[in-house]
Parts: C-alpha cells; structure tokens; sequence
C-alpha cells in the first residue's frame, strides 16, 4: 500500500492509473508477467483469460504502445505472419512508470506553486 496523504493506493492501482490501463489491460499484463520472458501470441492469451480476441489484441496493442511489451515478427512458410510478444523486465517497466509518477509531481508542484501566487 502507498499511503498518499489521505488515500492509500494498492500498488497496481498506481500501475494500472499510471499506465492508464483498462482492468483487461491489466488482467493482460499480469499474464505476461506469469510467463516472464517466453513469448506469447494473442490467441494464447485469449484462450487462457477467457477473453474475446479482440479486447486482447487491443490490450496488446496498447502495451506495446506504452513500451511494456516487446514484439517479434514471425514469417509463415505459406506467405504472411503473425507477432508474438513478451514483457520488459519489471525493472524496466518500474522506470517507465516512475517516469510518469515524477510527471505528476511536477504538474502538482506546478499547479500548488500557481495556487500559492494567487491574490497575493
């Protein structure tokens, strides 16, 4: 728990604000983390969450976006490909995260300083 002046926050309610996640986004994420760095493709998760296809191929999406995941392409013999993905360590993941987290910090700092000045 992060207790924040008058509000305690679970550590992956910070995760999922700060990375701006759906829940499905986040139940996403955490499967990767499950497999740590096997490579994954969007049938498999879906088939393992028990989610439709596509909320899964749009979580992907956005993790990648975000820099969370990593993709590979893979070449069929027939012509065609599909990506797997797999995650950024949680190392990495932690630093993307601290970086929108000091963000804030700096828009509230911003925002009190503005506060402070007025009517003075």
């Amino acid at each position: 728990m992060i207790d924040f002046a008058c509000k305690e926050f679970e550590i992956e309610a910070v995760i999922k604000c700060g990375l701006n996640l759906t829940k499905a986004d986040l139940q996403v994420l955490k499967h990767f983390l499950q497999f740590g760095q096997n490579w994954l493709n969007t049938e498999h998760i879906a088939d393992e969450l028990g989610l439709n296809l596509s909320t899964v191929q749009r979580s992907v999406k956005k993790l990648y976006e975000r820099n969370i995941l990593i993709r590979s392409q893979n070449n069929m013999d027939g012509g065609g490909y599909f990506f797997v993905y797999k995650i950024r360590s949680k190392k990495e993941i932690r630093e993307l995260i601290m970086e929108i987290v000091n963000s804030w910090v700096k828009r509230v700092d911003s925002e009190l300083q503005a506060w402070a000045e007025e009517n003075q």
